[in-house]
């Protein structure tokens, strides 16, 4: 009598281990709590890295605007680097603020999506990530110097193209223009010959091409 023939039992499949799993479990999280889910490339949310980033807006030119906006990202811990704000269109009442700041990606997306919910901010660009734009910055620079290093001072201020606004036997004054990095490269090079204080415009900043902040 022939035998049956009986089937293996089949194999018990395998658990993911612990360690995979709650992996799995706090990527769920992570992704079901981030609110910018499926609005920002996954790459720019897990950037750590900082950056420098010009920020513009353009908002009703009403008394408290400013207040509202410099309240709202100092009550959230963000710091401001530099900012400027004028009227740049009467007839309709706007101001534009121009803000450099530093932080994530993560970090400044956030930064734009709360100014845009302030009520008298219609535009929120970012140009630093937009596209390419032109950034620049005033500062007046005193020194103080006589002899070699008064000397020095006015062919460093030649060589950057600073005009001299001001000047007496003991020190004079220069306007400088440009970038961010060429006015800290201006001051730098100004301290061992006599710097005695510096003011500055914070960065006013505005997108190439034809179109406008509004487009």
């Amino acid at each position: 009598m022939a035998k049956k023939k009986t089937k293996p039992a089949p194999k018990p499949k395998a658990k993911p281990s612990l360690k995979i799993a709650r992996i799995a479990k706090a990527d769920a999280s992570e992704a079901s709590s981030n609110i910018y889910e499926g609005m920002i490339p996954t790459a720019r949310l897990k950037d750590k890295d900082t950056y420098r980033h010009i920020v513009s807006l353009l908002v009703d030119n009403e008394a408290g605007v400013l207040a509202r906006v410099i309240g709202m990202i100092a009550g959230r811990g963000y710091n401001i680097e530099s900012l400027t704000v004028s009227e740049v269109d009467r007839e309709r009442q706007l101001s534009r603020i121009n803000m450099a700041t530093i932080g994530t990606h993560q970090t400044i997306d956030q930064i734009k999506a709360q100014l845009g919910r302030l009520v008298p901010v219609h535009v929120v660009r970012d140009l630093t990530d937009d596209g390419p734009s032109v950034a620049r910055e005033l500062a007046l620079v005193k020194v103080a110097g006589v002899g070699d290093k008064r000397v020095e001072a006015l062919r460093i201020g030649d060589i950057f193209r600073a005009n001299v606004v001001d000047s007496s036997t003991q020190s004079f004054v220069f306007e400088v223009v440009g970038n961010t990095e060429k006015v800290d490269a201006f001051i730098d090079l100004m301290k061992p010959l006599g710097l005695v204080e510096v003011s500055r415009t914070g960065v006013a900043a505005i997108a190439r091409g034809a179109a406008g902040i509004q487009e």
